[in-house]
Parts: C-alpha cells; sequence; structure tokens
C-alpha cells in the first residue's frame, strides 16, 4: 500500500474558528473500491462548513472540515470507469474532509474539469454552483419559471448568490437581490440582478411589494433564515413557493403551518444540493449544465477572496462577519 503525506486542517471539539487546527502528518493509502485519491489545487469554503464546524450540524469527531475543491486525480480504485489517473477533476460532495493537500475519496461525485476552467474556478464553483442550479432549475413554484417572473434571492452578493443572479438573467428572470451593503447591492446588480435592496437600510417586503406592484414574487430562495423568514412569506405571490436551503443567521423557529394557507397557500421547502447529487447520473447532469453556463461566459465565477490553507481560521471569521463577497478558497 501507498502512503503518501498530506497537510489537512482538523477539529477536535465543535466550537469557534479557534478549533480548526492545521495537522502536519495525514498519510493517505490507496484508494478502494469506488474511491480516488486526488491531490488538491484549490479548496473551496462554504458557509455548511461553519454550520459542522461550530455544531449546528452536528458531526462526529474528529472531524477534517471541507465540502468542495478540485485537483488532479493521483490514482482510481476497482470499479471507477469515469475517472483515471492524471485527470483534472472538481467536486461538492459528502462526507466533508477537503480542507487538506491530498484526499481519498468516494468518486461519484467527481466529475472532470474542463481544461477551459482553472482549479480556482473548479474549487470555487462546484458546491455553489450546483446549488445554484438546482435551485433556479429544479426548485420552481408551480407552473415553473418563465421569462419576466419575479424571483426573491437572500444574500445576493454571496457565491451562490452571484452565480444566480448571472443565472436567472440567462433565464430571462427578474431577480430582487437582497444584501447587507450598498456595495454589495452594487456587485448583485453588476452580476444580473434586475433589482437589489439593501435590508441593513430598507425594509425588503416593502421595496417587493413596489418592485412586483404588489403582486409578490413566485418564489423566494433564503440561505439566511431566522432573520429573513416572515417577511419573506409575505413577499410571495398566492400559490408561490419559499424555498429555505441555509440558515446563515440561524436557524427557522417553529411554525405552524396553516400560516401558510393565511399567506396565500403557499408551498414550502427545505432543499439541500446532497440530496440532489446523491446519484453518478445526476451529479454529472448538473455538473454539465454548470460547466455549460460557464464555458459560455452567462455565468462568471468570482473569486473574492484567497487565504492560504494556514489561515483558514481567519477565512472562516470573515465568512461568518459576511465580510466576504462571492467565493472564497484556500490556495495550496
Amino acid at each position: 500500500m501507498t502512503q503518501t503525506q498530506s497537510r489537512a486542517i482538523c477539529i477536535d471539539q465543535h466550537g469557534g474558528p479557534e478549533q480548526l487546527k492545521l495537522v502536519l502528518q495525514v498519510f493517505m493509502g490507496d484508494p478502494g473500491p469506488g474511491e480516488v485519491r486526488i491531490r488538491h489545487h484549490a479548496v473551496g469554503l462554504n458557509f455548511i462548513d461553519v454550520y459542522q464546524r461550530s455544531g449546528l450540524y452536528p458531526m462526529a469527531l474528529p472531524l477534517q472540515l471541507g465540502m468542495e475543491a478540485s485537483g488532479v486525480v493521483e490514482a482510481v480504485g476497482e470499479g471507477v470507469t469515469h475517472l483515471q489517473a492524471g485527470d483534472r477533476v472538481a467536486y461538492a460532495s459528502q462526507p466533508p474532509g477537503s480542507y487538506c493537500e491530498l484526499r481519498v475519496m468516494p468518486a461519484r461525485c467527481v466529475c472532470k474539469l474542463p481544461n477551459s476552467i482553472s482549479f480556482a474556478t473548479g474549487a470555487a464553483m462546484m458546491l455553489k454552483g450546483l446549488t445554484a442550479q438546482y435551485l433556479l432549475k429544479k426548485t420552481q413554484p408551480q407552473g415553473g419559471l418563465h421569462p419576466g417572473d419575479f424571483v426573491l434571492f437572500h444574500a445576493a452578493a454571496g457565491g451562490v448568490g452571484l452565480i444566480a443572479c448571472q443565472w436567472a438573467r440567462a433565464m430571462g428572470l427578474q431577480l430582487i437581490g437582497t444584501a447587507g451593503s450598498d456595495a454589495k447591492c452594487a456587485l448583485a446588480l453588476e452580476n444580473g440582478a434586475a433589482f437589489a435592496i439593501n435590508y441593513a437600510t430598507e425594509d425588503f417586503l416593502a421595496r417587493v411589494k413596489d418592485i412586483t406592484a404588489g403582486k409578490g414574487v413566485k418564489v423566494v430562495y433564503d440561505s439566511v433564515g431566522k432573520d429573513t423568514w416572515d417577511k419573506s412569506l409575505d413577499c410571495i405571490a398566492p400559490f408561490g413557493l419559499m424555498a429555505s436551503f441555509g440558515n446563515a443567521s440561524g436557524p427557522v423557529a417553529p411554525f405552524a403551518p396553516g400560516i401558510l394557507g393565511a399567506k396565500g397557500s403557499l408551498y414550502l421547502t427545505r432543499q439541500t444540493l446532497f440530496t440532489h447529487i446523491a446519484t453518478r447520473e445526476s451529479t454529472q447532469a448538473m455538473a454539465d449544465d454548470l460547466f455549460d453556463m460557464v464555458d459560455s461566459g452567462q455565468v462568471h465565477i468570482r473569486i473574492g477572496q484567497r487565504y492560504p490553507l494556514e489561515q483558514v481560521q481567519q477565512a472562516h471569521r470573515d465568512l461568518e462577519a459576511r465580510a466576504t463577497t462571492g467565493s472564497t478558497i484556500l490556495t495550496l
């Protein structure tokens, strides 16, 4: 068996960014059946990493964080047919473990990265880009989405948000984005949002009603959670959809289902990427759609921040402080 040394970031207990520790000697063996060994070139940072580190999403400890990365395949295990040694690849995948130089992992969600897309872009776009893909293309209200329809997207200047702004524009949608500063609102507008609302200075409910002439939006895409929940429900047109996919401000408090009826017979769904990429076939189809959008120039992946692997604590602090825009990567 081959034993190769790798640096990695691990936590021994849930808590703040200070729990993230650099381990200098992690040894990787050969991939087993259905696995690959990948040497990473760049690693993506996502808010789900914060949830797992803090314990909001409890995980077995000790834990190596990270849900996406890009790199080169060094070896493949038995039964892996879609990849071979030397392939450029990128992935968003369970289980966590991408905060490292070298990794053995399941091959199912690992996709070949087109030569036209850099490793940095590949690491920055997989989890966020696939999330934007399933939200806009697969998480739709009754009757679907059509050119001219209004949608509300919270955290529009974040990694998922900036991709969604561009993708929505390509679909002909009128995306109303929210963000926490005028600069972030300007960034959302530059990336395709039809309207942008600074929720720190404006009542986003009142602005949405004004923009839509009182009709509301067909769907709200919400990764913020507690802070935006109540007003978001009031932004939705009758029979519209509330699509929750995160809890950046904290989890939503329990509520009575009858509220959905009183507010217009609304639909509610709580989505996760990993349900959508549960099979090799669905993962590849979604990735192909994402790659096509990036290659065509309709979606540009903005990398707002880069941190060396050993500065991961600061990266987490900045992410939690909402001091980041676009995607964030760790460099190796």
